[in-house]
């Protein structure tokens, strides 16, 4: 639906953080999530991790008080999930339930890694073995839950302005 507003419009919208969507899928997908932290390499793996980055950066953007920036965050989410959705052939029925599970998997997400980042690295473990699809017979999710606290260090380290752009220093 953004896709469609900025062709209609003219060219993105004011506080467009399309940069950051992309940076967001970036980081999802980088190979050590996959090889080094047991995440299956597969669709349910890599949207677990595009939704666990996009919850870490929305928790960052809660904390700093932007409710706008982590509602315009969670369209692109949306708007970007309907259109894998439909690219894979889904048809629009099905489309709309889809997209409804998704945006409660997200708000669950950000629940879960909140508490968990808040509490200690077993806390935050417990919280990625449940809504991460890992390698059949891995091991223990610390490694994973290690890499999302070094993640939401990254991310919190970035000034505000730099992360609504898209510069996450990794």
């Amino acid at each position: 639906m953004l896709r469609l507003l900025d062709r209609i419009f003219g060219g993105p919208r004011e506080g467009d953080l399309t940069k950051l969507w992309h940076r967001i899928v970036e980081i999802a997908r980088e190979p050590h999530w996959y090889a080094d932290r047991d995440v299956a390499d597969s669709v349910e793996g890599r949207f677990d991790m595009v939704t666990a980055v996009t919850a870490l950066v929305i928790i960052r953007l809660n904390e700093e008080g932007d409710v706008e920036a982590a509602a315009r965050l969670t369209e692109l989410f949306i708007d970007d999930m309907d259109g894998q959705l439909r690219e894979a052939g889904v048809g629009d029925l099905v489309v709309g339930k889809s997209m409804g599970k998704l945006v409660s998997a997200l708000g669950g997400r950000i629940g879960a890694y909140k508490e968990g980042l808040d509490g200690s690295d077993a806390d935050l473990a417990e919280a990625a073995e449940r809504n991460v699809t890992r390698n059949e017979g891995a091991g223990s999710a610390l490694p994973l839950a290690e890499g999302l606290r070094g993640l939401h260090a990254d991310i919190s380290a970035t000034p505000l302005e730099k992360l609504l752009a898209g510069e996450i220093t990794r």
